[in-house]
């Protein structure tokens, strides 16, 4: 009697970065595959620096990083050689494996391989999940072109937005798009902390007891507006002479290429004392950091959806957020959340109606640690990739 084959089906997933460099594609990929068991994963992706290993296991992912000189030097010509990398590489794998289908995170570079894969194996299904936290109009001619010729090739998307669901369905209206959003874990996040921790790390930041502490975890970019947040600091440490406020502090949680600048404009508002720029912090360690503040604040100037945001609520730390990209998905004013205008007199008034409304303040958080409980649960948003993985739909 033949023997049934105990082999898991595989997946091929393309992207252009993964851990350890943090974004919201690689925690959605390391999350969605450490919840699937019935299936292996291999992952393709660029090494991005001489550290990571060219292959590597990680739980059910077999990590293949690729480029070579053209991954680890900066500038367009790198980018452009990426697609082609991945490209040879998936091919050699696809000759060696039955894939069930190719899923790419992003319309970006590793899922310009994928639209070239296509053309070779057009029976193999290739879906590409919509991550992009940037405004994707006004990113330039070239690129659009580039993101409309891959989304007019793929079988099928998901969408981790309602924002980034109506922009795959301009380009192709007849494409089958779920909307799947990004999740955190609420456990980790909700999970309480001792005395003794949560002192020993405000001692450790230089906070006091007394402080108001704001906080806010993102890269150091354009996008994130810390700029504005940092003004809106200035104002409230600055506007009202009558009460002290001197005890505000932010808490800037994250790294990127920005840091400098923003450095000198902390030292230009003479706000040393008030800024505390902690560097990247592990997932892991996050959440105390998250427990030892008051709000959770990003004036984004765009945004896909914003998984720090669902982070905050799930730690139980009120969140004040702009009414752009995916936001208003999780968002809604007075209820799960405070909006607040680009303008940093905007900002720092959201901030005060925060910290002087303690019952808005408690209503907030008790809707937000409810909304992530039913929407956000990686457990949950991970079945929801399993089953499009069981029925990929071409």
């Amino acid at each position: 009697m033949e023997e049934k084959s105990t082999q898991k089906p595989k997946i091929l997933i393309l992207s252009t970065a993964y851990l350890p460099h943090v974004g919201g594609s690689e925690l959605a990929i390391k999350n969605i595959t450490d919840r699937i068991n019935d299936f292996e994963f291999d992952l393709i992706t660029a090494r991005l620096d001489k550290k990571s290993l060219k292959h590597q296991i990680d739980g059910n992912v077999s990590i293949f990083r690729v480029g070579g000189f053209f991954s680890l030097t900066k500038g367009l010509l790198p980018k452009n050689f990426l697609p082609l990398a991945i490209f040879f590489k998936a091919k050699s794998l696809i000759k060696q494996n039955n894939y069930k289908l190719i899923h790419a995170f992003q319309a970006s570079g590793a899922a310009g391989a994928g639209w070239l894969l296509k053309f070779f194996y057009p029976q193999l299904p290739f879906i590409i999940t919509m991550q992009e936290g940037k405004e994707l109009e006004k990113q330039g001619f070239l690129i659009n072109f580039f993101r409309k010729l891959i989304i007019k090739k793929i079988d099928r998307a998901t969408a981790i937005s309602n924002y980034l669901k109506n922009y795959i369905f301009k380009i192709k209206p007849s494409l089958q798009v779920e909307l799947i959003p990004n999740g955190v874990d609420p456990k980790m996040f909700a999970r309480e902390f001792s005395y003794g921790d949560m002192a020993g790390l405000e001692n450790k930041l230089g906070i006091k007891a007394d402080d108001k502490v704001i906080i806010s975890s993102s890269r150091l970019v354009p996008k994130n507006g810390i700029d504005l947040l940092i003004e809106a600091i200035y104002i409230l440490a600055t506007s009202d002479k009558r009460q002290v406020t001197s005890n505000y502090k932010l808490l800037l949680v994250g790294d990127g290429p920005l840091l400098v600048s923003l450095k000198f404009k902390v030292k230009s508002l003479n706000l040393e004392s008030k800024v505390i720029f902690t560097g990247a912090v592990n997932n892991l360690e996050l959440p105390l950091y998250l427990k030892i503040s008051d709000v959770f604040v990003r004036p984004s100037r765009s945004e896909g959806l914003g998984i720090s945001f669902l982070e905050a609520m799930a730690a139980g730390i009120p969140i004040i957020a702009t009414k752009i990209g995916g936001i208003p998905d999780f968002l809604e004013d007075r209820k799960t959340g405070l909006f607040c205008t680009l303008d940093p007199s905007d900002i720092a008034s959201k901030i005060n109606i925060i910290f002087e409304n303690d019952t808005l303040r408690q209503q907030i958080i008790k809707n937000s640690r409810l909304l992530v409980e039913e929407k956000y649960d990686w457990d949950k948003i991970s079945k929801q990739y399993e089953n499009i993985y069981y029925h990929p739909g071409l």
